[in-house]
């Protein structure tokens, strides 16, 4: 291939339109020049779409069903680009997120993955791993910040995330797209047994990162508590049943059940979760291994090409970068500032930073400004010096550098 492939950018939301809206702002500032974009969503999602500014730019689809995997499949069907990336609707990229994640599609590759960012923006929830017939990922220790082909080895495949991950169209598509069989949890894991199973080479690529937010939903408290584990038990088994050997398909269950015990317990112990509550998931995650004994797991049939033609979504690309800094109380004015220069079509970084060993904390705002927080001496990084003596220009200027390659 010659020049950036064309990318369809699929974004499934239910039930969360407040976190769609700031998920469309990053969107907003992507820094590439070939895109469109699909929401994939819930009537209260198609709402808050079309009610954006770039609304018309937007390919909308409908789709109520509580079926991730099927809701991907929907988009999928209008995609018109040469490469289909993902991600939730909790996230936010950062602006040159797709020029990493396709960039590798120059090589013969099928999929790409990048990393992503927990909730302070600073650490990572995932970098890069492989995963196992059993459904277990492991994680994998690759040098530098270059992306790097891996391929598919014995029974393990290479792990990508499904907030944060592209493939070829026509390969997906062929594959039959997610198995619907999976309506939640291991849908994207499936898939890459799948590809694993065909031969398909995968990259990660470092600096394709988006910032993963863990938004409230019907299956978790807004601290990351459970509320329900039947999805999950259902799709194991149903994951089981795909790629583990049947002779080990029980004590995997078994060692799998045990395993979210234990992370139950962490709650408990933690104080969200009480042991009636314990009992309760439980015998969700039991009612939806018994589900997921029963579901087809029958091989998905081949998506036709999309019949709408492509959408081009406005892009930023060569969008000038504005840098705004100053104490906790300037905060009113700054945030004023840095939102009038995004309004301007520029990205804007905005440091607040206190005279304190705070820790570094990032997000984007609902104005689609990149604010920085915490304190002056106080880390970024969560493996570097606990506190560390700096004046203020230099330590603006160095978080400059450190996030240059991902926000230019």
């Amino acid at each position: 291939m010659t020049g950036p492939v064309s990318v369809s950018v699929v974004i499934v939301s239910r039930d969360r339109p407040a976190a769609l809206k700031r998920c469309l702002t990053g969107i907003a500032q992507l820094d590439y020049p070939d895109f469109e974009v699909i929401v994939v969503g819930c009537p209260a999602g198609i709402a808050a779409a079309r009610g954006r500014p770039d609304a018309e730019h937007l390919k909308l689809v409908a789709f109520d069903a509580p079926n991730i995997s099927a809701a991907r499949n929907a988009g999928l069907r209008v995609a018109a680009g040469e490469v289909v990336a993902f991600i939730d609707d909790d996230a936010v990229p950062e602006p040159l997120w797709l020029r990493h994640l396709c960039a590798p599609f120059a090589e013969d590759i099928a999929a790409a993955g990048g990393y992503v960012l927990g909730r302070n923006g600073i650490s990572f929830q995932w970098r890069a791993r492989s995963v196992d017939r059993l459904g277990v990922a492991q994680d994998m220790e690759l040098p530098g910040e270059a992306p790097r082909v891996l391929q598919p080895t014995g029974d393990r495949a290479i792990k990508t995330e499904g907030t944060n991950m592209a493939l070829r169209r026509a390969v997906l598509a062929a594959l039959g797209g997610f198995d619907p069989a999976f309506h939640f949890y291991l849908d994207e894991t499936d898939l890459n047994m799948r590809l694993a199973g065909a031969g398909l080479a995968t990259a990660l690529v470092p600096l394709a990162q988006v910032h993963h937010g863990f938004a409230e939903s019907s299956r978790r408290a807004p601290d990351r508590t459970p509320r329900d584990l039947f999805q999950i038990g259902a799709s194991q088994r149903v994951f089981l049943r795909k790629h583990c050997p049947p002779s080990q398909q029980d004590e995997a269950w078994r060692a799998f059940r045990a395993a979210q015990r234990r992370r139950l317990l962490g709650y408990m112990q933690r104080g969200p979760l009480d042991p009636p509550g314990l009992l309760r998931l439980m015998r969700s995650l039991d009612r939806g291994g018994a589900e997921g004994l029963r579901r087809d797991v029958a091989r998905p049939q081949a998506i036709p090409c999309a019949q709408a033609p492509f959408l081009p979504y406005p892009s930023t690309e060569g969008a000038q970068r504005a840098c705004f800094s100053g104490r906790p109380w300037q905060a009113r004015t700054l945030r004023r500032r840095a939102a009038e220069a995004v309004a301007q079509g520029q990205v804007a970084t905005l440091f607040l930073l206190s005279p304190t060993a705070l820790y570094h904390r990032v997000s984007l705002t609902e104005t689609g400004v990149w604010e920085h927080r915490g304190g002056l001496f106080g880390r970024s990084l969560r493996s570097g010096p606990l506190v560390r003596p700096w004046r203020f220009r230099r330590r603006v200027a160095v978080e400059l550098a450190r996030i240059a390659a991902v926000r230019g």
